[in-house]
């Protein structure tokens, strides 16, 4: 057993003056009596009260003790289990060329998309997730993972700001973008092997054309669910006019097609996303996927055990009260 905390171990310093002011104050309270001879009492026996009367100071002294064990947060050591579970391996893969700034759905289409993927990991605790990112190019944020909460962790980052400072090639390269998802997947046991597209444009950038990136997935027996993102005809988009925020109509181009034949090579489905309310509802439909049996090997880092220290501490103060109340009490 390790301690997360241990210099809360100092704190058992304070029962030095503790224990030097009780039996201080014991020998001054105690009642005496003088008599000319003890011998009359010499074979009289101690009752039970008098062997308890320090049980109250060993109580406290016990339940301060555990208490500071308690705070010093005790936690066991490293371990390993497996667990049989049901779930699929997804891999996220989503879009973030400017073009997803627009403002057709709310606040705009990167972040709908973002907060809408939060509560589809959030529901699928069994599932390997993983998550890729593309615009003029891509690249895998986080592979796939039982750890969701790293996971969200790296998805609360992503945005368009990660084009406009250059970190990305701005573009849209739908074929990157299912080639570096697939390279992640292609290695996966798992029965249902599935990627999620989301996009609100048409290809532009990359080696690797949608339909050929289609074709490798495929070969893997890897789905893919396209989203296409975005309203029909024009959708407000903001700009920097000396030093405003301004929007201007720009239209809505996106290859449907292009999509749909992606989903249909692949045995996936396509689907088109023209408000936040619709995203939601299609990643509840996907959230229907069939699931299959597998094997997953958690590694535990640590593992709180505070609780019986506290409960103990609480259980032995709750005792020195209670005599100190009743049979024990002391009437001045």
């Amino acid at each position: 057993m390790e301690f997360y905390n241990p210099l809360y171990f100092l704190l058992l310093l304070l029962l030095i003056p503790y224990i030097i002011w009780y039996v201080l104050k014991y020998r001054k309270s105690t009642p005496s009596l003088k008599v000319s001879s003890t011998s009359a009492f010499a074979s009289t026996k101690r009752t039970w009260r008098v062997w308890l009367t320090h049980a109250p100071f060993v109580l406290i002294i016990f339940a301060f003790i555990t208490m500071v064990c308690a705070l010093a947060r005790p936690q066991t050591s490293n371990s390993w289990s497996n667990t049989n579970v049901e779930g699929i391996d997804i891999m996220l893969c989503m879009d973030v060329s400017t073009s997803m700034l627009a403002e057709d759905l709310k606040p705009n289409r990167v972040q709908a998309a973002r907060n809408v993927a939060i509560e589809f990991i959030n529901g699928r605790e069994n599932d390997n997730i993983g998550l890729t990112i593309f615009a003029g190019e891509a690249y895998t944020q986080c592979p796939m993972t039982m750890d969701h909460a790293a996971l969200l962790n790296l998805l609360t980052g992503v945005d368009c700001n990660m084009v406009m400072r250059g970190m990305l090639e701005d573009g849209t390269a739908i074929g990157m973008g299912i080639s570096n998802a697939v390279t992640r997947l292609k290695e996966s046991k798992a029965k249902s092997k599935v990627i999620i597209l989301l996009t609100d444009g048409t290809n532009n950038r990359g080696d690797i054309s949608p339909g050929m990136a289609a074709d490798i997935a495929k070969s893997f027996g890897i789905r893919v669910y396209t989203v296409a993102v975005g309203t029909n005809g024009t959708a407000p988009y903001p700009q920097i006019v000396a030093g405003r925020k301004e929007y201007v109509n720009v239209a809505v181009e996106i290859d449907t097609e292009t999509l749909e034949q992606i989903a249909e090579k692949t045995d996936g489905k396509a689907y088109r996303a023209t408000s936040t309310k619709k995203l939601f509802e299609i990643y509840k439909e996907i959230d229907q996927l069939e699931r299959t049996k597998m094997n997953v090997r958690k590694y535990s880092k640590r593992y709180e055990s505070y609780h019986l220290f506290a409960f103990a501490s609480l259980l032995a103060l709750s005792l020195a009260m209670l005599l100190r109340a009743t049979i024990l009490k002391r009437i001045p």
